[in-house]
């Protein structure tokens, strides 16, 4: 999303555009950088997914039967990797199913999620059997607002949605028991997993809450960068659960083809995907099981939480290799323990030459002495043998009486 697109009344979710990624090709881009819409498609596989091993991280499940809703700016079906997985759908800022994306970026956020993978195409969803419900509500001119997103979320619940995608926030605070915070417990209660981007408010370093991110049981996710930090635009604050991958990411944009954007609006659905591949494989886990075990499987930099990543960066194969089930939240890591250093005692300092190197040397010399010996023996049978059948008279081994 453009700067200037917010929700809600609220901020957005995402930072500036990146310039496209050196060597993957470059989109179409409108005078503000924002790679937007009917683009060429790029060939290479983007750094978000090289890591990934699919053979291991589609072994039981590519997502299907998971419906994923994106609450956005709608999802465009002219994009051939995004199209077919699309159902349902709504409008609420207009008229129509939600596949009206003039926008471009509720139409990234799907693709992240469940864009198919075809020939010649390095780029893929996470869970790309997975259904994506289409609501379009916002847009550039920023007419969503908090009782459109209410009437999103309800819709989302009403069609069965198991995992619902919020790629916008607010950093203004709220007060209890909001309208907003209703639907979300609303969805909670209806066992739908939410998934929201912790916002790009984080180039101060100044730590805040982003809501619906802030909520309870809401999956919270920051931005990452290729070294598994937090990108510099991410928002830091305790209701940072995990963090994906956010920078220079590829996806699918209206009218076919890939762009290059960033922002939590993109490490966001690569979280959900993650989630559907989860709820996919283990359709009983509630929520917050899921939400536990990919917090469990994450790849960590700290033993512990942070306000910058989380429990640390999203780790699909990880998650989708480990088979036990989360029955509580997460636990730090096992700091190393030194108490019994105390105890080790230091060994011998010596100058020069061991015992035991001094009995290897003398077993060197002695071995090295036998075999010089059995060479010296076995040439001198050699050199006799050789000489006594020079002096001797035989013609065709038989014997010359004379």
């Amino acid at each position: 999303m453009a700067a200037a697109l917010c929700a809600l009344g609220l901020s957005c979710a995402v930072a500036a555009p990146a310039a496209a990624d050196p060597g993957t090709g470059t989109g179409t881009r409108l005078d503000n950088g924002q790679c937007n819409v009917q683009a060429g498609s790029i060939k290479g596989t983007p750094w978000s997914l090289q890591r990934l091993l699919t053979d291991q991280m589609w072994a039981d499940t590519k997502g299907k039967g998971v419906k994923v809703a994106v609450i956005d700016t709608g999802v465009s079906r002219t994009n051939r990797q995004i199209g077919a997985n699309l159902v349902g759908g709504k409008d609420f800022i207009g008229k129509g199913d939600g596949t009206n994306d003039t926008v471009g970026h509720g139409t990234k956020v799907a693709g992240i999620i469940a864009a198919r993978k075809i020939k010649s195409v390095g780029f893929f969803g996470i869970a790309p059997e997975a259904t994506i419900i289409p609501i379009r509500q916002n847009d550039d001119e920023q007419h969503g607002n908090v009782g459109t997103m209410v009437k999103a979320i309800n819709y989302a619940i009403a069609q069965g949605a198991d995992i619902i995608n919020i790629s916008q926030g607010t950093t203004q605070a709220l007060p209890p028991n909001s309208i907003l915070e209703q639907a979300i417990n609303k969805a909670r209660a209806a066992n739908v997993l939410i998934v929201a981007s912790a916002g790009n408010d984080g180039a101060s370093g100044e730590q805040k809450d982003t809501y619906p991110a802030a909520f309870e049981g809401v999956l919270g996710v920051a931005a990452s960068d290729r070294s598994n930090e937090r990108a510099g635009f991410s928002q830091a604050g305790e209701h940072v659960d995990i963090a994906a991958p956010g920078v220079d990411m590829v996806s699918t944009v209206p009218g076919g083809g890939h762009c290059v954007d960033q922002g939590t609006s993109f490490a966001a659905p690569y979280a959900a995907g993650v989630a559907a591949l989860l709820k996919a494989k283990n359709p009983k886990w509630t929520p917050d099981q899921i939400i536990w075990h990919m917090e469990q499987t994450a790849d960590r930099v700290e033993p512990g939480r942070t306000d910058n990543i989380g429990w640390g960066v999203v780790d699909p194969v990880a998650a989708m290799s480990d088979d036990t089930t989360p029955t509580a939240e997460p636990t730090p890591d096992t700091a190393r323990n030194d108490a019994g250093a105390a105890h080790i005692k230091p060994a011998h300092l010596i100058i020069g030459e061991t015992p035991q190197e001094r009995r290897t040397r003398y077993g060197v010399y002695v071995f090295t002495a036998g075999l010089l010996a059995i060479g010296l023996i076995v040439g001198s049978g050699v050199a006799i043998r050789d000489w006594r059948r020079k002096t001797s008279t035989s013609s065709h081994g038989e014997a010359n009486s004379g």
